[in-house]
């Protein structure tokens, strides 16, 4: 019977319709389950983190989960070469399908039916990254499992996304991910430049990454090899000559070390980066090498326990061009930052001191002031060698780091007010106890916890006219705009505080910058913790500050070592390295005219100072070798000065000296009043022979 082509009509329109209905209900269908089953794209994400030297040198690299080694595939860095042969051998049209070629399927099918069993598969470079990311048992369904999560990661990612996926992921062996982390083992390097046995070799272990692994099995390796590249020549990638010599080479048989260097410092850069696969940091892969050098040496130099640390940091953009935070792994504490651990800074922080002091307009360089023995409250400080120098100026008082000046300073200034400009300043201290009162003046001394990092940001503001800002770790982040600034003391103070530091005594066997042509200038400060247990060197030259610091990590003490004699040489040392290596570095600079003192400041005093006594000092122990013997007492102060022993109004002589003529032997109390009322007191220990008594 012949159909009216009304009725063939409708015929046909139904089954456009059934079909489109259809398609349309699979797509519905196919879209549901994408979003009911997403890719798990976010596994893939989980990747070894890479430091950078400031140059695009990999540092050192950190595992991941259960130690394994899964760089991220950069295509940009890797050998173009080595693409254009993986895609010839994996999949030829993956710049053509969708996840899945249809190609592929036919001619693998074919194949099958023709031999009686699978000869190749069709398994696109895309499929294969889907099988990475959910590892499943090679069956019928996991293939068409794999087919739709294909074309999910395709519709997700570009095709250079997959492919750097895919070659982060893909096995090499052991704990070996990835072809990077693979050229890195097999190489011991990056594989931007392979050669054509390298490029075979890199293709031939995913396909059976245990069997073919070099080190364990090179028979299975070097056959493998040989099959990919006799691949390449029948696909004219290679000419049959260069593959010859190419399989004849000889294959690595163990593997090389992951890049290791800089240790804490990349671990630094690995937290400032945050969850990147790979960060360039700010260190100077040449700077580092010769401060991890000059670290450990100060570390052998001291003996068993010592450990020893440093940072190298650029002004102008806090970039941190060296840090080394121990002298080794292999010495005690080796394991730890010591960068960023908390100790004791001595006397590295008297320059904050005097700064504040000058930005409070209580004193000047040349400003005088009395270094000798006084108590404030509870509290008398000594200096170091226990002499006292009497009326010098603030320069020379920070220069030979004289410590009852500094503390005389502070006691002005106040204890809270300096720790809290540290602290706003980005600093961390750590103080033990409150600042109230006298017990708080330690502060200038180093009674307080300070890292080399805190210690670092200060001396940068030294040289940054006084504004301070955060170090940097990431070489974007030094190129961008600084960050905003926070000043720590006026540039006026800064430069004041410079030219005096500029001044400060060479260390032996170091000529004065002033009589050399070729020494830099070096503004510096040394540093002891109380009970030898720091010794510190601090310093800014030609646009660089440099910390030093050396100890025991357990803080036990060293006797007799000293920032000047066991740190100041590194960091002189360090600034040599420096010149040497960055050519813009500026070894002189411009000393300025010396500023006349103001008159108004020309000795430093408070208003409601009390007077000093001079003799004798505080607990003195006076041998009177008879009866009757008298001694002379001394102050300094606005008088007249009236002394009293016991409470007892002091005689005095003819010349109107003031005369205390004990009883006999015993403890006295004597005190100076000055005019206004203020009272100053001492203790004394009177001894005398038997005899006498």
């Amino acid at each position: 019977m012949r159909l009216s082509p009304l009725v063939f009509q409708t015929y046909w329109h139904r089954v456009a319709v059934f079909a489109g209905a259809s398609l349309l209900g699979m797509a519905i269908t196919l879209l549901t389950l994408d979003r009911l089953f997403p890719p798990p794209i976010e596994r893939g994400q989980l990747v070894s983190f890479v430091a950078e030297d400031r140059d695009g040198r990999a540092l050192r690299a950190f595992p991941v989960e259960d130690g394994r080694w899964r760089l991220a595939a950069d295509l940009d860095r890797l050998d173009a070469d080595f693409i254009d042969a993986l895609l010839m051998i994996e999949d030829q049209r993956f710049y053509d399908h969708w996840g899945v070629d249809p190609l592929a399927v036919i001619r693998a099918s074919g194949q099958a039916i023709q031999r009686g069993r699978i000869v190749s598969g069709a398994s696109t470079l895309t499929m294969q990254t889907a099988r990475l990311l959910e590892p499943r048992p090679r069956t019928l369904g996991s293939k068409l499992i794999e087919a739709f999560r294909a074309v999910q990661l395709e519709m997700r990612l570009s095709k250079d996304e997959i492919l750097a996926l895919y070659l982060t992921h893909t096995p090499y062996g052991g704990n070996l991910q990835g072809v990077r982390a693979a050229s890195w083992a097999w190489f011991g390097r990056e594989p931007d430049e392979l050669t054509p046995d390298q490029i075979a070799l890199l293709i031939a272990l995913p396909q059976s990454p245990e069997v073919r692994r070099p080190d364990l099995r090179p028979h299975h390796a070097e056959r493998a090899r040989a099959a990919i590249l006799e691949r390449l020549v029948e696909a004219g990638w290679i000419s049959a000559a260069r593959a010859e010599d190419a399989a004849s080479e000889a294959l690595p048989r163990s593997r090389n070390a992951f890049p290791a260097e800089a240790w804490h410092a990349a671990d630094a850069v690995r937290r400032q980066a945050g969850g990147a696969g790979f960060a360039r940091s700010t260190l100077d892969r040449a700077l580092q090498t010769e401060a991890e050098r000059l670290v450990r040496q100060l570390a052998q130099t001291g003996g068993d326990g010592v450990q020893a640390s440093a940072l190298i940091i650029e002004i102008e953009t806090r970039a941190v061009r060296a840090a080394v935070g121990s002298a080794g792994r292999d010495r005690a504490g080796g394991w730890l930052d010591l960068t960023n651990a908390a100790r004791s800074p001595g006397s590295t922080l008297k320059p904050l001191v005097y700064g504040l002091a000058f930005d409070d307009g209580l004193a000047v360089p040349n400003t005088l002031i009395e270094d000798l023995p006084a108590r404030f409250a509870n509290y008398r400080p000594e200096n170091f060698d226990r002499s006292f120098r009497g009326e010098v100026t603030i320069a020379d008082a920070l220069q030979h780091s004289l410590n009852v000046p500094a503390v005389r300073v502070l006691d002005e200034v106040g204890a809270a007010r300096f720790a809290s400009v540290l602290d706003r300043a980005g600093a961390r201290p750590h103080i033990p106890g409150a600042l109230e009162g006298a017990s708080g003046l330690a502060v200038a001394l180093g009674g307080l916890g300070l890292s080399a990092r805190d210690l670092g940001l200060v001396y940068a503001a030294l040289g940054d006219e006084g504004r301070a800002r955060p170090l940097t770790w990431l070489e974007a982040e030094a190129e961008s705009s600084p960050d905003a600034s926070h000043r720590l003391l006026s540039a006026q103070s800064a430069r004041d505080i410079l030219d005096v530091l500029y001044g400060s005594p060479a260390p032996p066997g170091r000529m004065p910058s002033h009589l050399s042509q070729s020494a830099p200038d070096i503004a510096y400060k040394t540093g002891t913790s109380y009970g030898f247990r720091d010794a510190w060197a601090a310093g800014v030259s030609g646009g660089y500050a440099v910390i030093v610091w050396t100890g025991r990590p357990d803080g036990a003490p060293r006797p007799g070592v000293t920032g000047r004699g066991a740190a100041l040489p590194v960091l002189f040392d360090l600034v040599d390295a420096i010149a040497r290596i960055d050519p813009h570095f500026d070894p002189r600079r411009t000393r300025r005219e010396a500023v006349n003192t103001p008159s108004a400041l020309a000795r430093f005093s408070r208003q409601d100072e009390p007077p000093v006594i001079l003799f004798p000092p505080d607990d003195a122990e006076l041998w009177a070798e008879r009866a009757g013997r008298g001694f002379v007492l001394s102050a300094r102060g606005e008088g007249p000065l009236s002394w009293y022993a016991d409470g007892s109004p002091v005689w005095r002589n003819a010349g109107g000296l003031p005369v205390f003529t004990p009883d006999g032997p015993g403890f006295y109390q004597l005190a100076v009043v000055d005019r206004a009322g203020r009272t100053t007191r001492t203790t004394v220990q009177i001894r005398m022979p038997e005899s006498a008594s």
